[in-house]
């Protein structure tokens, strides 16, 4: 052992008193560094849990492994105690270098989870020399400090979505908060009543009473959890505008692939290739497009009354009075029940029942863009890992990725703290 490789690694390492390096073994032939670590006999030794002075007990033998030294893998062992505490039993203490239960150094797991924030498992584990196990256990570690350190706040407007976890039915409820700069607040199995439960039942029923919107799709479960936690849900329930949209548009294309059916049987071809001409609101982005279009739409057809009401609805979002807004879509709806057009008719009855949420959405101005855009965000994650298997392995990955959550080891240092 050279003295100066001893201070080197001491100050490198951090190492404090009562810790010192006691050793620094090379093996460069198979390329790993060991620094040996140890705690005087005489040192008197604190329970981690309650602090009270406790007497050892024993020892255990640990290695954790280090950020590499220059190419060389570097190891760091210690003979670390374990007290004899009369309150807690048996506990070791800590060690100011890494986290406890884990096998890596808190810098070394900084190091993987800024690689984690950008690269898939496959290349964290195969850059940092890694299994699949050890960086899932780096993420799942860095996802329970940051739950841990999240203040605990109800969110006062959310945004509720589903996600597939795989192919199939099996979903993953998600909750984030509406607030610009804010993530996701909340992951859950399922998209039963029972998953967005959960989230209500972190909240006493005066932290509730601070939520002022829950934007949603039309998805019972969701709507009856909600009626059964919020106070007067009937003024915060809202559902997003994108989804009644989703709905008028299919019924739109429903009616113009009936009628096109009914009109090549007499070998008329005006609806053959205009799908996407109904999906544009001004019938195509060219002129020529826009002018057959316009034949289209001023005519008899049934498609070009389904449009015409998918338009008209379009034209009602932007009220600021609850009564106007309620008057201009009890007439839509009145509209589209009296126009015959089967597929309308039944739009109109789902937005009947569920006119109340549409009216606070538009009123309250809630939206769900954020869910669909942090929806969007969850399929990326899906396609860098290939996918899932494990769904608590998913779960980790959405609060890693997008819960805004401080994960770095305390025993990092602040300057690392993301």
């Amino acid at each position: 052992m050279r003295m100066n490789d001893v201070a080197l690694y001491s100050g490198i390492l951090g190492i404090e008193s009562p810790w010192r390096v006691t050793e620094v073994r090379p093996v460069l032939s198979e390329g790993s560094i060991t620094i040996r670590v140890e705690i005087p006999a005489s040192q008197k030794l604190t329970c981690p849990e309650c602090g009270d002075e406790c007497p050892r007990h024993d020892h255990r033998e640990r290695r954790w492994r280090h950020l590499p030294t220059c190419q060389y893998q570097t190891i760091i062992e210690a003979a670390v105690p374990r007290v004899r505490c009369p309150k807690h039993k048996v506990r070791q203490i800590r060690v100011p270098w890494a986290e406890a239960n884990s096998s890596f150094t808190a810098l070394f797991e900084v190091v993987a989870i800024m690689w984690l924030k950008v690269a898939s498992f496959s290349a964290v584990a195969k850059g940092l020399d890694l299994t699949w196990d050890q960086v899932d256990g780096i993420q799942r570690r860095a996802v329970r400090r940051g739950l841990a350190r999240r203040a605990r706040v109800c969110p006062e407007r959310i945004c509720v979505d589903e996600t597939s976890y795989r192919t199939g039915h099996d979903y993953v409820t998600i909750v984030s908060d509406q607030k610009p700069g804010e993530g996701v607040v909340h992951v859950s199995d399922g998209n039963g009543k029972d998953a967005l439960n959960s989230l209500y039942s972190q909240f006493t029923a005066d932290e509730l009473a601070h939520i002022e919107a829950v934007s949603m799709d039309m998805h019972g479960p969701y709507i009856w959890s909600t009626v059964d936690h919020l106070e007067d849900p009937d003024l915060k329930i809202c559902f997003d505008w994108f989804h009644v949209v989703q709905h008028l548009t299919a019924a739109v294309d429903k009616t113009r692939r009936a009628e096109n059916r009914e009109l090549l049987k007499v070998e008329d071809r005006r609806l053959v290739k205009t799908k996407h001409w109904w999906l544009y609101r001004k019938g195509g982005e060219r002129t020529s497009v826009r002018a057959q279009f316009k034949k289209l739409k001023d005519s008899a057809l049934k498609t070009a009354v389904a449009w015409a009401m998918k338009e008209a609805a379009a034209n009602i979002r932007g009220y600021k009075i609850m009564g106007w807004a309620r008057r201009a879509w009890t007439a839509w709806i009145e509209w589209a029940l009296e126009s015959g057009s089967v597929f309308m008719v039944k739009v109109a009855k789902m937005i009947r029942y569920h006119l109340i949420g549409i009216l606070n959405a538009d009123i309250l101005r809630a939206t769900n863009a954020r869910a669909e855009s942090i929806n969007a965000k969850i399929q990326k994650i899906k396609r860098m890992a290939c996918g899932y298997r494990n769904k608590e392995r998913f779960k980790s990955a959405i609060y890693f990725h997008l819960g805004n959550l401080d994960m770095a080891p305390a025993t990092a240092g602040s300057h690392l703290r993301s």
